[in-house]
């Protein structure tokens, strides 16, 4: 018999009509964990893709979103209860409009910097697209069903929303600007809102001209306290940046600033973008990303202190005012002891449910795939679509998140192929990509290794020389060093495996981290399609 389910996570998402609701489990996982299980923790508290990570505290509850781009499902929620366990429940946006442009991939583009929040007993989610403006949804269960999504503010290049509710029932949206879109970056502003946050006015004012002293600054969350407005935001660019924090007795300023987090001596770079937070007990603590290439924008957490009513995140060794990462620290005080909790990773496919930790790369169509309750997940051989020149332009591809620094990914499957010209494979894809394909040639299964460089800028794959499968059924397995590097294995009978090809660098995709998973294709159209039973999946070290 398979093991039980791995997939720890709760959540309801109605319109995909695959994701939803999964049974809790004791299971977490093998090759990353936070949690050091005497007190203290390590960052990151997450080793994955959770890019410009967004949190908030609602009573003794946690709450994480975090940007998409063009994966979807979208926005996922995630929730702990100590800061420093999460579990993946839901995701907020089962599909991206506008459908007619998502049904396609639209790498880079999509859902950019999300910002959660809790008001008159609603979360709300203020998310940009690039390309349409802001749009919000909100709902009062985070592990339920979303509303539809609103556009809030209408505007190309207008991103990284940040609402924000007075004391007197006043509404504002603090935004930035995307230069690919907009013709101008590096401002802050702000405008009003009506009190229901559905419509965000025309009367925006600039805070912020980062040119001068902050190279690129975008990413603002608004808060208050002790009569101060102080807005948060990530400078000086992603992968070498600082965290600025300005304040002003005026929402609409003026506002001064200083530096409060950067690299110092410490290894993880750029850090900035996230969220303040605190315990009921009265701690302070900040979420932040690192950009760490092919793995993506993981997610760190650190200390913080407030100094003459500024914020100090992280340590500060130098007693300058400004702190920078830790890499261990005691875990937050919540007042109670919460057991060890990660995002999925492996999947045994054992419910009729396809597990969260998985997304396409488009909007879902049913004929791409669909669980079963035979214990396998099913992908079809579907047609290359009509221009792509490789798996860049393909949207039927199933993925999951790097979940770690190192890994070995384990997959067993069996290829009821129908035809002549159909494939399957176990890819890690980015901006380039590399995989395990197997493919059906005169009756007979062939695998090799297929990789492409520059995908993204319509680079031709090369193909190494194909060895002769004896099984439809087969396992397919990548070994994942530090920095990346990948190495595929084969096997017939799960326990003697085979190199095969040569080591493979991962890069990163569009503004993602590398993912991995499987495609399931074919050549040309015609009325029957073969497919692919995935067995199951599993993360070891």
């Amino acid at each position: 018999m398979k093991l039980l389910n791995q997939v720890a996570a709760i959540g309801l998402v109605l319109l995909s009509g695959q994701f939803a609701v999964a049974q809790k489990s004791t299971e977490y996982s093998k090759v990353w964990v936070a949690d050091n299980g005497d007190g203290t923790y390590k960052n990151p508290i997450l080793h994955a893709d959770y890019s410009d990570p967004d949190a908030i505290r609602v009573g003794e509850d946690y709450y994480m979103t975090a940007s998409s781009f063009n994966c979807i499902p979208g926005l996922p929620i995630l929730h702990s209860k100590d800061m420093v366990n999460w579990e993946l429940v839901n995701y907020a946006l089962p599909k991206q409009p506008p459908f007619d442009v998502f049904d396609k991939p639209q790498h880079g583009n999509g859902v950019w910097a999300p910002c959660i929040r809790y008001h008159n007993e609603e979360f709300y989610i203020y998310y940009p697209d690039p390309d349409y403006g802001i749009y919000m949804i909100k709902t009062k269960d985070p592990k339920g069903l979303w509303s539809v999504p609103l556009l809030v503010k209408e505007g190309k290049g207008i991103i990284d929303p940040a609402p924000f509710w007075d004391e007197d029932g006043k509404a504002y949206l603090g935004f930035a600007f995307a230069g690919s879109r907009a013709g101008a970056k590096s401002l802050l502003a702000v405008c009003t809102m009506n009190s229901e946050g559905t419509v965000a006015n025309d009367d925006a004012v600039m805070v912020l001209d980062g040119h001068l002293d902050e190279a690129t600054v975008e990413g603002p969350k608004l808060y208050k306290r002790n009569g101060y407005y102080y807005i948060f935001a990530p400078a000086g660019g992603v992968p070498k940046g600082w965290q600025t924090v300005m304040r002003s007795k005026n929402i609409f300023g003026p506002y001064e600033k200083r530096k409060v987090m950067d690299q110092g001596k410490s290894p993880i770079n750029g850090p900035h973008q996230g969220a303040w937070v605190d315990t009921p007990s009265g701690e302070d603590w900040f979420f932040h990303f690192q950009d760490k290439g092919a793995y993506g924008r993981i997610v760190h957490l650190q200390p913080m202190k407030w100094v003459n009513d500024w914020p100090v995140i992280g340590m500060d060794k130098d007693k300058d005012g400004k702190g920078e990462p830790v890499l261990t620290y005691k875990k937050p005080n919540v007042g109670k002891i919460y057991p060890i909790m990660t995002p999925p990773d492996s999947d045994e496919f054992n419910t009729p449910k396809l597990g969260l930790q998985w997304q396409w790369h488009a909007n879902y169509q049913v004929y791409w795939g669909m669980p079963t309750s035979m214990g396998y997940y099913t992908m079809f051989c579907r047609p290359m679509p009509e221009k792509a020149v490789n798996l860049f332009d393909v949207p039927n591809i199933l993925l999951q998140k790097f979940p770690a620094n190192e890994f070995t990914a384990t997959a067993k499957m069996t290829f009821n192929a129908r035809f002549d010209g159909e494939s399957v494979g176990l890819v890690v894809l980015g901006l380039d990509y590399s995989m395990l394909k197997v493919k059906q040639q005169k009756g007979e299964l062939y695998i090799s290794q297929v990789t492409c460089k520059n995908a993204d800028k319509k680079g031709v794959e090369t193909e190494n020389k194909a060895v002769k499968l004896g099984d439809k059924s087969f396992y397919l397995q990548v070994k994942v060093k530090e920095g990346g590097i990948c190495s595929f294995f084969y096997s017939t009978d799960g326990k003697k495996f085979e190199l095969l090809g040569e080591d493979f660098k991962s890069r990163e995709g569009k503004w993602i981290g590398a993912k991995l998973g499987f495609t399931a294709l074919r050549e040309g159209t015609i009325n029957d399609v073969g497919s692919i039973a995935i067995d199951w999946f599993r993360f070891t070290k």
